[in-house]
């Protein structure tokens, strides 16, 4: 992601991801209203009416929203097929379907400005979209992308040698004594060398729904050998996700990068590993990770609201970062809640602490504020609407 790009001064330090801390899966008693009485039905027309104040923004040349970036405009699509999955519409469709296959016709393999994670976050929407309405345009558009990521990801024999085909350096291939197979490479260039746990999990999570839904060894595969690269390398002591490890000389970046967005894209890929390969060790991960991670205070106050992205005057990058967070931990209750009681309360508890704070504090009408703890827009504005989406989805889909 941009913000990763901008700010990269690698430091080593140690992500010592095999250190065993015992998950809490309790309600913190501090947390703001973890808990709503509204109706399903009021839930649903909340966050209908928050994707129709949004729709006006659309670009209908590009397939973008004006005021958000590519990756986020990618994202609500995912926020509006996602709704229509849970609530077993077709209220989005036109819009979802329509604008995602335009966008794959004009970036090849929805490819705009080289970076492999943009390129995913949109073929995650065409998954979501496939799933809500069973286009098979769109499944077939995700597994191009997939296609055209993979060359980047390393392989064992390619860690093995240091070298990649697709690479104009030597390869690290292993480091703290780790292979490096699994890393997605953050650029479809021949001399980046930044390998990220947000391009690794987004290639984790689409692996593991191909995989799912085709019954295909090599996707199975995939999502196995890029969660170990994470699980091995870029999750610190306190179960939270790093960001980025270099290909090239093993250097990171600094331990205090601490996004949501890294931890919720991979709790939402292990939540689909496990629930097709059933191997436990999945299930623990993404147990460890959801309780330090909605209890994480680098991105949360004592109450439990998220101020991560919180720009009032313009758009930034968090504000995209913690709706993907909140969409993670909806996809592991979906996946997970039914035979984990504990987990589901502090999932569906977490994402009302959020949900109520953009009701209460945070809106104006049908429009929503980046700052969830307040106070409420004077305006509308793009990035503000994208960033509640995925709650008010979320809300819909956990009570």
């Amino acid at each position: 992601m941009y913000l990763s790009l901008l700010l990269l001064q690698f430091t080593t330090v140690l992500a010592l991801s095999g250190v065993a801390v015992g998950q809490n899966l309790t309600v913190d008693a501090d947390w703001r209203k973890p808990t709503t009485s509204l109706s399903q039905s009021s839930r649903i027309s909340i966050a209908q009416n928050a994707i129709n104040a949004l729709v006006p923004q659309l670009d209908s040349t590009t397939g973008e929203f004006n005021g958000i970036g590519y990756w986020q405009s990618g994202n609500a699509y995912s926020a509006m097929a996602l709704l229509d999955q849970v609530t077993h519409s077709t209220t989005n469709k036109a819009v979802v379907v329509g604008n995602l296959k335009k966008v794959f016709g004009l970036r090849k393999n929805f490819d705009k400005f080289g970076f492999n994670d943009d390129a995913m976050w949109w073929a995650t929407a065409a998954y979501y979209a496939y799933r809500a309405y069973g286009d098979t345009t769109l499944l077939a558009d995700a597994v191009a992308t997939w296609n055209a990521v993979t060359p980047y990801v390393m392989t064992a024999s390619q860690a093995q040698s240091g070298k990649s085909p697709v690479k104009n350096f030597p390869l690290a291939g292993s480091c703290d004594g780790f292979t490096m197979a699994g890393g997605v490479f953050w650029r479809p260039t021949t001399d980046d060398k930044s390998i990220n746990s947000i391009t690794t999990g987004l290639y984790v999570t689409l692996s593991a729904y191909l995989a799912e839904v085709t019954g295909d060894a090599k996707y199975t595969n995939a999502a196995i050998l890029s969660a170990n690269w994470i699980k091995n390398h870029n999750i610190n002591s306190g179960h939270i996700v790093l960001d980025s490890e270099s290909g090239a000389d093993c250097s990171r970046s600094s331990a205090s990068w601490i996004f949501t967005y890294n931890s919720g894209k991979f709790i939402e890929g292990l939540a689909i590993l496990y629930d097709h390969t059933k191997d436990p060790q999945w299930n623990q991960l993404m147990l460890d990770i959801v309780a330090a991670a909605v209890k994480n205070k680098s991105w949360q106050g004592t109450n439990g609201i998220i101020t991560e992205g919180g720009s009032t005057s313009k758009n930034d990058d968090g504000v995209g970062f913690k709706a993907v967070f909140i969409r993670g931990l909806l996809q592991a209750y979906r996946k997970r809640a039914g035979d984990n009681a504990s987990l589901a309360k502090l999932l569906r508890s977490y994402i009302d602490v959020q949900y109520n704070a953009l009701l209460d504090l945070a809106s104006a009408g049908n429009d929503y504020s980046a700052k969830w703890v307040g106070p409420a827009p004077a305006s509308f504005n793009s990035w503000g609407q994208l960033a509640a989406l995925d709650v008010l989805v979320a809300a819909v889909g956990v009570n």
